[in-house]
């Protein structure tokens, strides 16, 4: 009786990675190298025989998350690339049914220490998304990730992820704690004061013309800086149409770039002369301690499992015990600052 043959073992990361840069690499292949590649995907360093050199992305696929990463990102690039926009990574190649994808590697380093002058490189950028919103193609641009279009929108994503995270099991007390003591007094307090301002509108879209394309996790903490100190702009996976008001009040308060108050205004200040004075500031005023909310609430994905599917995809080995700790740290004290103080 003759025997079955074995099953093929599954290919290691690395031999996956490396037959990707084989397939999607113009040139032969004489390294490939695993960077940081941040909270959710895994990041490698391909170099040629003539010594080109790309960014080879490897998109986590979590269970339940329906988001196009690699698509959206390809295609906001695409876009971007079409229509003379250099500082962006150039795409090159994509592998959808592998979930990786080739870019040009830009050389930079974090950009820490933020100036006036990188606030001023980052309003350019936001500046020409904006400017770009009337080109023909732009039309074809999906949403922006968890757009928010409208009040009730943004109302509605903070019940969601609040929802959840009352799901989380009681064996985690400061978490809920703080949800019910420090968290929901203050949600009720904007909650109100937003309903005040909008009135009867919560529902209604923002119009065409108000709308903007956005990054929609736009900030330092996504950029790099090249060695003559210009600014370049990664991480597109969210890219699409939305409300500025979120990309200002997002870019104020985003917890991996801690900007000092003095340049988080001045942002502010300079973006009313991009997407309009009068209204743009009304609605930013009243959204702001919204948006503060809602960061509090990503600020607590730790607690959920299933980001930490992502954890581990992309390489990162903290001790979840720790990081649950940190977060909720980070969230009573972006509450304080951005809900109920005044950081503008």
């Amino acid at each position: 009786m003759r025997s079955s043959p074995m099953a093929a073992s599954p290919k290691s990361e690395p031999e996956l990675a490396a037959e990707a840069a084989a397939r999607l690499t113009p040139g032969a292949v004489v390294a490939v190298v695993r960077r940081d590649g941040g909270g959710n995907n895994r990041l490698y360093r391909v170099e040629t025989a003539d010594g080109q050199l790309f960014a080879l992305k490897w998109y986590s696929r979590p269970q339940g998350d329906r988001r196009d990463r690699l698509g959206v990102e390809w295609t906001a690039l695409s876009f971007l690339t079409r229509h003379g926009v250099t500082d962006v990574p150039r795409p090159v190649a994509a592998d959808s049914a592998s979930g990786f994808a080739l870019y040009e590697w830009i050389d930079g380093t974090a950009v820490t220490g933020a100036t006036v002058t990188d606030i001023d490189a980052a309003l350019a950028f936001a500046e020409r998304l904006h400017t770009l919103r009337h080109a023909a193609d732009a039309e074809a641009l999906p949403a922006a990730s968890e757009a928010c279009l409208s009040p009730a929108e943004l109302l509605g994503q903070i019940a969601r992820r609040a929802d959840r995270l009352a799901e989380v099991p009681p064996d985690e007390p400061d978490l809920a704690a703080f949800l019910d003591a420090e968290f929901a007094p203050a949600r009720r307090s904007a909650e109100q004061a937003a309903r005040l301002v909008f009135g009867g509108k919560l529902d209604q879209p923002l119009a065409d013309a108000a709308r903007s394309l956005s990054p929609s996790d736009f900030g330092f903490h996504n950029a790099l800086r090249r060695p003559d100190g210009r600014l370049a702009f990664i991480d597109f996976e969210y890219f699409g149409w939305d409300d500025p008001v979120k990309l200002v009040a997002d870019f104020m308060q985003h917890p991996g770039m801690a900007l000092p108050p003095q340049l988080s205004r001045y942002f502010a200040e300079q973006a009313r002369g991009i997407y309009g004075e009068a209204e743009f500031a009304r609605r930013l005023d009243a959204a702001y301690p919204l948006f503060g909310l809602r960061w509090c609430l990503i600020l607590l994905n730790e607690f959920l499992p299933e980001r930490w599917h992502n954890r581990r995809f992309s390489g990162r080995a903290e001790d979840r015990r720790l990081a649950m700790r940190g977060q909720l740290a980070k969230a009573r004290t972006h509450l304080r600052r951005h809900v109920m103080g005044e950081a503008r």
